[in-house]
């Protein structure tokens, strides 16, 4: 079978409904030896790598060979070999040496933009726990094949479709691929055959994330047989998409096109009747056409797009698509995830209410760097030492790290929880407080009544080492309130009074209300080790220490991020499957929130008809308790009012509505390899901050890709120009075809793509959003820099040069004329740094690549000048202080007269 029919093969069989025997047998193994190394190395060959299958990239020989693919080029070089064979050999050589060195300047462009890409796009290989060979033994994830037996912890993200032979308290959440958000419980047992995916409780899916317990099965389907693997062949896009800047830049092209070859065609016939000999005419022609057809637009946008998202990269922004690097820098509408995005995704206690006293905890996500400060005391007061002033504190943060299965970690510099984020709370409180690991170890976990959610409590029983036995409870408030009779108040154990219960609870409430997810936290001390039958016996009579109150804490540049958005006019949009009471919270504590905005519930959004939610939707800030489906609706109802919508999404049932959106935005971390595929950019920190930082980065690259375009094409347009004024005055050709071509390659090459890389503009987040539909260049754009400009320039390179030839040769004239374009269009270089404002004004140094790139040209037409072999081929000779003063009046006039068009007229973004 090749590997599409095992891929049917895997999905074909109902795992679900097969007890675990039959299972081993169908696959091959011992579910306690594993597959040997041999049979694992037969199933790779045979089944293929665990891995969602890829388009294969560009190869750099492909590159290379798409710079010689231009028609014209293909014919001046077949021209040049021509001019070999009538004897005119530096000519051609001369003609080749530059064609070679624009290609390898285009090539190095366009691979180093591929290469970066493709090295940011791998990701580190996730791993996965087996058994092999009898033994346990940890493997890259993508090298699983059916039949491994593959060991499951706490926080581990399923590596493949797995059947379970082995579930101890095992809990999963299923979010990404079914949208549930409430972890399923999982077991062993066989099921219905039509039982659907969401309810196979014996299966293990790929990409799913264990979040309690423990498990261990038997993988069933890897790579494009999983269930991910089905939702991405059906998501997946195999056509390369052409950005609308390239389609319009293609028009540009082609009428200019046509305008060059007109002109090149009608100086070369004019040449003809004038006495040039036809090979050089045809040479010459084409050179004209070379320089002055810009055949390479659409690859000067691609390539300036491709090195914009290189940059993006750089900021934690993989753009996977180019046409989203433009859409970006339209943006109007940015709709967000709450959870993770613009919070920390880390939950934090802010709150503890322990001996009927409020205590605030500062400090963000799970570094463990904070105070504690009382309420009811001076805010700025904090306690030194928490542990020694308050026993029913240091009780509260023992109770509830020891009642934990979550450990906090720091590697690679960072903090970390492995476990549940809840638990992970408890001990990074802990560990701000001075609760140290070693204390931990004096209590030896012995037994525990573990959490589910009809006991909404979980218990943990601790052997101390002089033999005494407790038990610590942690859980809803209000259940575990109901199992305590004690409770410590200064340091004083008493018994809870009604009015303890009532403050309690009262409290309780109150923190609820700050969108503060609540837990108690309770203990006793046990006679003997119990068993569980004695669950209702010991988990009563416990004394009350207190609550800790939650939250996922917003990240500090967020609000800096919404503030810029306003700035930029763009909206921003929180939706969220929380609870709308935490979703205002947060929103309050990011400023998102005005008078007149409304907030929405799933509910409501249900009841909406799709005209009722179009007619709302510009005065919604917040989208609570919705699913993935709502995503979709609410996309909708925004383009319909003409935004330019990007939405955020992790799970598998995100991708339709990151699809439908003008930028999906997929998380690195939390999202799913489906919803990567289905998204036009991928956040590698899941950041909110990060979006906007990308959508700055979209408005820099349009700006720049404006400036790059301005500036070719009104250099090209003086050339063309120049050339067909000499023509018609019935002047000698202004220049050769091997002056045209290097004149193309000095001025065309590293100036512009060093504007490609300015940095952005003071006002760039200023800004309204620019249109999509927007053409690139506006009237005034047209008639100053593409039509007057370009008419100024040529004109006075043409009165010189026939002045000159009165008194001087042709070959100075020729000089004076081919140094005075030249240095006349590095001086647009500089001028084209800013559209909209004098340089001066610009920070005219903050783009040191264009200084470099200007004083490289110039350095490379003054060896044409003064190196005596390059003479001859290029028919030129040594310039005079004269030639340099005419090219330095045509700098100052062309130069001057940019400028105060830019200071009269502007060019408002």
């Amino acid at each position: 079978m090749d590997k599409n029919s095992q891929e049917t093969y895997q999905r074909e069989i109902n795992w679900h409904a097969i007890d675990v025997e039959k299972v081993s047998e169908i696959l091959s193994v011992d579910i306690n030896l594993g597959l040997s190394r041999e049979e694992v190395e037969k199933r790779l060959e045979k089944f293929g790598l665990n891995e969602i299958r890829e388009e294969k990239r560009k190869s750099p020989f492909k590159i290379l060979l798409s710079q010689f693919t231009n028609i014209l080029i293909l014919i001046l070089i077949i021209a040049t070999v021509l001019s070999i064979f009538v004897g005119e050999f530096l000519d051609a050589i001369t003609i080749i040496a530059i064609i070679i060195a624009s290609a390898t300047l285009g090539f190095t462009q366009e691979y180093k933009a591929e290469k970066a890409i493709e090295a940011l796009k791998r990701m580190v290989a996730p791993t996965a726990w087996v058994i092999r060979d009898g033994g346990e033994k940890k493997v890259v994830a993508k090298e699983l094949v059916p039949g491994d037996i593959v060991i499951l912890n706490v926080g581990d993200k399923v590596p493949a479709d797995i059947r379970l032979i082995e579930a101890i308290n095992l809990k999963v959440d299923e979010a990404v691929l079914t949208g549930e958000s409430i972890p399923v419980t999982k077991n062993t047992s066989p099921l219905p055959p039509d039982t659907p995916v969401s309810d196979r409780t014996n299966m293990l899916f790929s990409g799913t994330v264990i979040t309690y317990g423990r498990g261990k099965g038997i993988v069933v389907a890897t790579g494009m047989a999983t269930e991910f693997g089905k939702i991405a062949e059906m998501v997946r896009e195999e056509r390369e998409e052409k950005t609308p800047l390239e389609k319009r830049m293609n028009i540009v092209g082609k009428w200019l096109g046509i305008l060059s070859l007109s002109v090149a065609g009608l100086v070369a016939f004019l040449g003809l009747l004038r006495g040039y000999e036809l090979l050089e005419m045809i040479i010459w022609g084409i050179s004209l056409a070379i320089a002055a057809v810009p055949e390479a637009l659409p690859a000067v946008v691609t390539g300036a797009l491709a090195i914009g998202m290189y940059n993006m990269a750089k900021q934690r922004a993989i753009v996977r698509r180019l046409p989203a690097v433009e859409t970006l820098g339209s943006t109007s509408v940015i709709c967000s995830d709450k959870t993770g995005t613009m919070t920390k995704g880390e939950m934090t206690i802010r709150k503890i209410y322990v001996g009927n006293k409020l205590i605030r905890v500062t400090g963000s996500g799970y570094e463990p760097k904070g105070n504690f400060i009382y309420e009811e005391a001076n805010p700025t007061e904090v306690i030194e030492k928490p542990l020694e002033e308050s026993v029913e504190l240091r009780l509260l943060l023992l109770a509830g790290s020891l009642c934990n299965d979550a450990k906090l970690i720091h590697e690679d510099g960072r903090w970390a929880i492995k476990g549940d984020p809840t638990e992970g709370a408890i001990l990074v409180a802990s560990k701000k407080a001075g609760l140290e690991k070693d204390e931990l170890d004096n209590y030896s976990r012995v037994f525990e009544f573990p959490f589910s959610s009809q006991r909404k409590r979980m218990s943990t029983i601790h052997r101390t080492p002089d033999g005494k036995i407790y038990l610590f409870m942690k859980g809803a408030p209000e259940i575990v309130l109901e199992r305590c009779k004690w409770i410590i108040v200064d340091n004083e154990l008493r018994e809870l009074r009604d009015e303890d219960r009532k403050r309690i609870l009262r409290v309780n409430e109150e923190m609820a209300g700050e969108a503060l997810r609540n837990l108690a936290i309770a203990y006793r001390e046990l006679d003997e080790v119990p068993t569980t039958e004695d669950e209702d016996k010991v988990e009563n009579y416990l004394v009350f220490l207190g609550l800790v109150g939650m939250m996922d804490p917003p990240r500090k540049e967020v609000k800096d991020a919404i503030r810029l958005c306003r700035n930029a006019y763009i909206k921003v949009i929180m939706i969220t499957g929380d609870h709308k009471l935490t979703a205002v919270a947060v929103a309050k504590e990011l400023g998102m929130l005005d008078g007149d905005d409304m907030v929405l519930t799933g509910v409501e959004l249900e009841k909406m008809s799709d005209e009722e939610l179009e007619d709302v939707i510009e005065n919604v800030k917040i989208f609570a308790r919705v699913s993935p489906i709502h995503k979709v609706r609410i996309v909708k109802a925004l383009k319909k009012k003409g935004y330019i919508v990007a939405m955020t999404g992790d799970g598998v049932n995100d991708a339709p509505a990151l699809k439908s959106a003008d930028i999906g935005v997929a998380m690195g971390i939390t999202g799913t390899e489906v919803t990567k595929e289905a998204s036009d950019m991928v956040l590698q920190d899941d950041n909110f901050a990060t979006i906007v930082n990308a959508v700055k980065e979209g408005r820099r690259i349009f700006d720049n890709i404006k400036k790059y375009l301005i500036y070719l094409l009104q250099a090209n347009i003086t050339e063309i120009l120049a050339m067909l004024f000499g023509t018609l005055a019935a002047l000698p050709l202004p220049l050769t075809a091997i002056q045209i071509l290097w004149v193309n390659l000095v001025t065309d090459g590293f100036p512009a793509m060093a504007l490609g890389v300015d940095p952005p503009e003071k006002d760039v987040m200023e800004r309204k959003p620019r249109s999509p539909d927007e053409p690139i260049f506006n009237i005034r754009s047209v008639l100053i820099y593409l039509v007057f400009m370009p008419l100024v320039f040529a004109s006075i390179l043409i009165i010189m040069f026939n002045n000159l030839l009165v008194t001087e040769s042709l070959i100075n004239a020729r000089t004076q004329l081919f140094t005075a374009l030249v240095f006349g269009e590095l001086a647009i270089a500089i001028s084209t740094h800013s559209l909209s404002r004098p340089v001066i004004k610009a920070e005219p140094f903050n783009n040191k690549f264009l200084w470099i790139a200007i004083l490289v040209s110039g350095l490379m037409q003054l060896a044409v000048l003064y190196i005596p072999q390059l003479h001859g081929p290029f028919d030129v000779t040594y310039p005079t202080m004269r030639d340099y003063l005419y090219a330095f009046i045509v700098v100052l006039i062309i130069f001057g007269l940019l400028e105060f068009l830019k200071i009269i007229f502007g060019e408002k973004e």
